[in-house]
């Protein structure tokens, strides 16, 4: 009883105090609005702060702080996680679900989410669901805790990691049951005897948010293990070269193609490229008898490009995926060339229209390096930094990361994406991911019925 007594007067103590300071600043606070809206309804629009009204309406807040920053540092910006741009994507186009004149299937039948990349290849890369961890660069990007949480959250599903652009981290290979490595236009990771190991092997040509442009990595941001592992002097910056030394003409890629076919005794070998010229670039990696391509569209994320390549080089996904179809089922390569897709796709609902579409597999990037995140991202860093601060190399706060909790958090993230394309699989009365087909699908607007010649509803 005395304790309650105790607290009772504490809490009224509390509310005294509380409406006291009220009663205190209340003239304060008036007095400010007032002053306030009188200036702002009085003083000539020359002098008048709502000028910047007109300014945000005519222009975005963001791109008046990049300007900004142009006018600070004279130096070309560096954008990270990609565009804000809107871009055609998948939201005009919709599933036509099964109910009398088609029956969607039975309450206990199953859906297949198997897929295979590289069909034709000698040792074909066989996947429980035909979602992949994208290319996501260690010290160029990502921590290597990072990189390990997805590669145990890829084996968790059964699934593969990538080692994007960046150099091979031995604990990452390690770990990983499935992992592809970049063949990038940088001089690291390119050791026959890690390349062995490989499962998979992308020819990084290019990506959406960086579309095949040279750039270059700061000595500074790349202190420690990963400056090491990429053979990068201490006072040196990384470089990626916009070409790969060497290799110019049809035969030179072919060349390539059949050297990292021989060195890995048969793993499926492809092209990762962003969406520009789909046909000649396609006709091109047909011809060095890819096992696969990854189309990267404009939406892409990135650690850092210029938004000028961001928001003005490169085309959408849908409209890479498309195009691309197109043109393998025209040259009969469908059944032999498996076909990836990325940039973003965030929902279970894009990667099924991406499938839908005629893709094989869908990659994807920031949507798992946010889930890999989750509650580390809210109770670790925010509301003073962003998430990222704990995925980024360069991060001030990574090491609070923990890579198994991130691990469990991505593979459910994968687990719940899977289970929702399955329940909509089952709906349009599909027994597998993979039958689910453009027969399914609808336009809902005139430009997506253009883009991915669908009917128009």
């Amino acid at each position: 009883m005395t304790f309650l007594w105790i607290l009772s007067g504490v809490a009224a103590a509390a509310l005294i105090v509380a409406a006291a300071v009220l009663l205190l600043i209340r003239p304060a606070i008036e007095k400010l609005v007032d002053t306030g809206l009188a200036l702002t309804e009085t003083e000539t629009y020359f002098r008048n702060i709502t000028t910047m009204v007109s300014l945000f309406k005519r222009i975005h807040p963001q791109i008046v702080v990049e300007n900004s920053l142009r006018a600070s540092s004279g130096k070309i910006l560096k954008r990270p996680l990609g565009s804000p741009k809107k871009f055609p994507h998948f939201e005009g186009i919709a599933f036509l679900p099964c109910q009398m004149s088609r029956l969607p299937l039975k309450d206990a039948a199953k859906v297949e989410t198997r897929t295979v990349i590289g069909p034709k290849a000698k040792r074909p890369l066989e996947l429980e669901i035909p979602l992949l961890i994208t290319g996501m660069a260690y010290g160029l990007a990502l921590t290597d805790k990072v990189k390990i949480a997805l590669a145990k959250a890829a084996n968790m599903v059964g699934t593969a990691t990538n080692s994007g652009e960046g150099p091979v981290l031995p604990e990452e290979l390690r770990v990983a049951n499935k992992y592809i490595i970049q063949y990038s236009r940088a001089d690291w990771a390119k050791d026959p005897e890690i390349l062995k190991q490989a499962d998979m092997i992308e020819i990084h040509i290019g990506q959406g948010s960086s579309a095949g442009a040279p750039s270059q990595v700061p000595a500074k941001h790349l202190k420690g293990k990963a400056a090491r592992l990429m053979g990068v002097a201490p006072d040196e910056e990384a470089e990626i070269r916009s070409r790969f030394p060497g290799v110019s003409r049809k035969g030179d890629w072919r060349r390539l193609v059949q050297e990292l076919r021989s060195l890995t005794k048969g793993a499926p070998i492809g092209m990762k490229m962003a969406i520009g010229r789909v046909e000649e670039d396609l006709d091109i990696a047909l011809y060095a008898g890819v096992d696969f391509i990854t189309l990267d569209g404009a939406q892409a994320a990135t650690k850092g490009t210029p938004p000028i390549l961001q928001d003005d080089v490169g085309l959408p996904t849908v409209i890479g995926l498309c195009r691309a179809v197109e043109y393998l089922e025209k040259r009969k390569k469908r059944d032999r060339v498996s076909l990836i897709v990325s940039g973003g796709i965030h929902t279970p609902g894009e990667c099924l229209k991406a499938l839908a579409l005629g893709a094989d597999a869908v990659a994807l990037g920031s949507p798992l390096l946010f889930a890999s995140s989750h509650t580390q991202g809210s109770q670790k860093v925010l509301p003073w930094e962003p998430p990222t601060e704990l995925a980024f190399y360069t991060g001030e706060k990574k090491e609070l990361y923990d890579p198994d909790e991130g691990a469990v958090f991505a593979a459910r993230f994968l687990r719940s994406t899977v289970e929702e394309m399955k329940l909509a699989a089952a709906a349009l009365g599909k027994t597998s991911l993979q039958e689910v087909g453009r027969e399914d699908l609808v336009a809902l607007d005139p430009v997506s019925a253009q883009i991915a010649g669908l009917p128009l509803m």
